[in-house]
């Protein structure tokens, strides 16, 4: 029985991903630009039918819904090859097309204008799946459309589907440039709180190690948006392999999601990949192995997140999830854990069992890849608050001058005050305090001496 899952990609950078995403797939399942199964690829025993569904003419269409403030992007996407695969009526642009000039609370006051007419698209789209799973969930926290449609979307799909899972991929923005967007952080900070409260799960996206990584290991001097988005796409690729080249285990989202997070305010994970390589002939080839694989996904310079090693708190890791893609012997995948164990490469937290979990996947038969063995990590590490700790300080600044709050005080959320700011400011620092009692051994009674303290 296929668990459905519907792709939502909000704003510039939602659709640019998900574009690149749904290219990455095709060309895994065998699905030429139009739709259409190629010849060599009606034998395959993959399960197309969770991210996809089949029209009457038997050719594939993505469970997808594009939604943008404004045209441009989805434009680029149907003046593209790929324009016919989408379904015409899951593609919502705003009829005025002004965007939300990169301000959340126009992004969430124009949503809930929308409302009617976006959710008759999820409506749609659920009615259409036999057992939806959830919803995966494209977008930037920085900029304005991915951010406030992004905010309304999870509440309202919470509230509408409350037993669906909510799984998001959110674009951080790069915090070594100086930001063209100079609210950006009051946008994250606003955003984050949605995520907080509303995502079962949410795999961060840090521009600034992708940009790290892309200059570092791949080479590239000035790397453009499509190249940082292709390697996005393969990290999106490669953690729903499992969903769609079914083995024994993770066969769905929720034995994904539900291995990795243990409570449930900690749920952003961090993502490691190797090897990486954007144009397949030019990288370096390499003999992989599992052992290799394993050792180098824990390695800081190939983790998409970047955090300072704070020195102070012991950040360690929650729980690791490995996907290993392609000719692996499960007796090496033994070894190498033990290798890993014994070597103390991993540190995990005190107070519960934690080991790396490996989930083994195939590779898809349609695509030559150079390397034999690649590996995705999904992994929950304490060192992720200090992401948020540097969205926090960016957003102190900005707060104690109340710099650039006359565009949000047009809008209905702030109309009369600006709690909404402050409150989501103390949801984001709840979260950083449990982060690092996550790392000390009492954190199991953790929740009830901050409830007895508070009281």
């Amino acid at each position: 029985m296929p668990r459905e899952i519907i792709t939502l990609q909000l704003g510039q950078c939602g659709n640019q991903v998900g574009m690149e995403f749904w290219k990455q797939l095709c060309a895994e399942h065998g699905i030429n630009p139009e739709g259409i199964l190629e010849e060599y690829a009606t034998e395959g025993t993959d399960r197309k039918d969770v991210f996809f569904y089949q029209a009457d003419d038997e050719h594939y269409i993505p469970r997808s819904v594009l939604l943008d403030l404004e045209p441009r992007v989805i434009h680029t996407i149907l003046n593209s090859p790929y324009a016919n695969l989408y379904n015409p009526e899951n593609i919502y642009m705003s009829k005025d097309g002004g965007g939300a000039g990169n301000n959340w609370a126009s992004g969430l006051s124009q949503s809930e204008r929308l409302h009617e007419e976006v959710f008759d698209i999820i409506d749609r789209e659920a009615d259409n799946s036999d057992s939806l799973e959830g919803f995966v969930l494209c977008h930037s926290i920085a900029g304005g459309t991915g951010s406030g449609m992004g905010s309304y979307m999870l509440e309202k799909l919470n509230d509408r589907f409350p037993k669906k899972l909510i799984q998001t991929y959110s674009v951080f923005p790069n915090q070594d440039e100086i930001s063209d967007v100079v609210v950006q952080p009051y946008n994250s900070i606003l955003t984050l709180k949605r995520l907080i409260l509303n995502a079962d799960c949410t795999v961060v996206l840090d521009n600034t190690a992708l940009n790290r990584i892309a200059v570092d290991r791949l080479h590239i001097p000035n790397p453009s948006f499509s190249q940082i988005n292709q390697l996005v796409a393969t990290i999106m690729a490669a953690s729903t392999t499992t969903l769609r080249y079914p083995g024994y285990m993770n066969n769905d989202l929720i034995g994904l999601i539900a291995s990795l997070i243990p409570t449930p305010r900690l749920h952003f994970l961090m993502t490691g990949y190797t090897p990486l390589t954007t144009d397949q002939h030019v990288a370096s080839i390499r003999k992989t192995t599992v052992l290799d694989v394993m050792r180098r996904l824990l390695q800081p310079k190939n983790i998409m997140v970047s955090t300072p090693r704070d020195r102070q708190t012991n950040h360690c890791y929650i729980s690791i999830l490995n996907i290993i893609q392609g000719e692996v012997d499960p007796t090496q995948v033994h070894k190498s854990l033990q290798r890993i164990r014994e070597r103390k490469l991993a540190q995990f937290i005190p107070w519960g069992p934690a080991s790396i979990q490996v989930a083994l996947s195939r590779k898809s038969p349609y695509i030559q890849t150079a390397h034999r063995v690649s590996g995705l990590m999904l992994a929950n590490h304490t060192s992720i608050s200090s992401l948020f700790d540097r969205t926090c300080n960016q957003f102190d600044k900005l707060r104690k001058r109340e710099a650039f709050l006359e565009q949000f005080r047009k809008e209905d959320v702030f109309k009369d005050s600006l709690d909404e700011l402050d409150d989501s400011r103390e949801v984001v620092q709840q979260l950083i305090d449990e982060y690092q009692a996550s790392t000390r051994p009492d954190y199991i009674t953790w929740e009830t001496q901050r409830a007895g303290a508070s009281k």
